[in-house]
């Protein structure tokens, strides 16, 4: 039977009791009445509800708090002194909504063909999430996150690059210089904070800040992407979404001496001095997977296929 420590997590998570009554297999009255044994045997309320909102109590986020904790703490010990080693139990992960779908998922089914003893909870977001909040073990994220509790590990090199198709390179030309980018159709991808239209470049060793324009602009890469490709502007991406595009001819990288922030991929995970099999034994996992020969150099304007 699930304890108290367990149920009050889920509950917290999920935000209201049908949807952890759904997560423990219950009924609603169920898990009603588990949360009222609970406040009397502490003699506290811990959440208040009414029929439209939910929220933990001050008493009940310390609850959930200490929980998470001692949950994490009874799943470290078990896999320090388990005499197998085999990683077990469960592992959950964060990662970005796209690059979560297409890339992260399938390497999901893999581990767990590999590591059947290992319950994988997967979520994906387009904002970065508060692990140690959340109960993430790790996520997987392009960038770097601003949170001095997490460890984080480099699995990927990615530049990021200016790019566009050949049909709109030949309707508006190519520009030369950051300052024709003012006259041009540029496709904004809004990502979390970031201001609106700044791009920022590096070139000869000066910072250079220009505000663009454009007509297009979305929160998902995926859309933003297949905008540049129905030759509807130029648009800032990675290597990791540009290298097909780039050796088929599809897109085109321009101005390639003016550099953007890199977009490395990191996996982050909490600070711990015993790290869980489970979780060590996947990034392990995603560092094998990304281990692999550098790919071939991006193509300019000048050196890349005619479209």
């Amino acid at each position: 039977m699930i304890s108290d420590l367990e149920f009050m997590v889920i509950l917290a998570r999920h935000g209201n009791l049908a949807a952890a009554a759904r997560a423990l297999d219950v009924t609603p009255p169920a898990a009603t009445r588990r949360l009222a044994l609970l406040e009397k045997r502490l003699g506290v309320r811990l959440v208040n509800r009414t029929t439209r909102s939910f929220s933990l109590t001050s008493e009940g986020e310390t609850y959930r708090q200490h929980a998470t904790r001692i949950l994490g703490d009874i799943l470290d010990m078990e896999d320090i002194i388990s005499s197998s080693r085999r990683p077990r139990g469960l592992l959950r992960i964060n990662a970005t909504l796209g690059f979560g779908r297409t890339t992260v998922a399938p390497l999901v089914s893999e581990f767990a063909k590999r590591y059947p003893q290992v319950e994988v909870q997967m979520e994906v977001t387009d904002r970065p999430v508060d692990l140690v909040e959340n109960g993430f073990d790790l996520a997987i994220r392009f960038g770097a996150l601003p949170d001095k509790r997490l460890n984080a590990r480099r699995i990927l090199s990615n530049q990021r690059f200016l790019c566009a198709s050949p049909l709109y390179l030949e309707r508006h030309g190519t520009p030369s210089s950051l300052a024709d980018l003012a006259q041009h159709r540029c496709i904004i991808h809004r990502q979390n904070d970031d201001a609106y239209g700044i791009w920022r470049f590096t070139h000869h060793d000066h910072s250079e800040v220009v505000k663009v324009h454009g007509m297009l602009s979305s929160n998902d890469g995926d859309i933003v992407l297949g905008w540049a490709l129905d030759g509807h502007g130029i648009l800032i991406r990675s290597e990791w979404d540009l290298a097909k595009y780039l050796q088929s001819g599809r897109l085109r990288v321009v101005l390639p001496a003016f550099t953007l922030p890199a977009a490395d991929l990191y996996v982050y995970y909490p600070s711990q001095r015993n790290l869980p099999a489970r979780t060590r034994a996947f990034i392990d996992f995603l560092v094998a997977h990304f281990e692999r020969p550098a790919q071939s150099e991006v193509p300019t304007e000048k050196s890349g296929p005619a479209g």
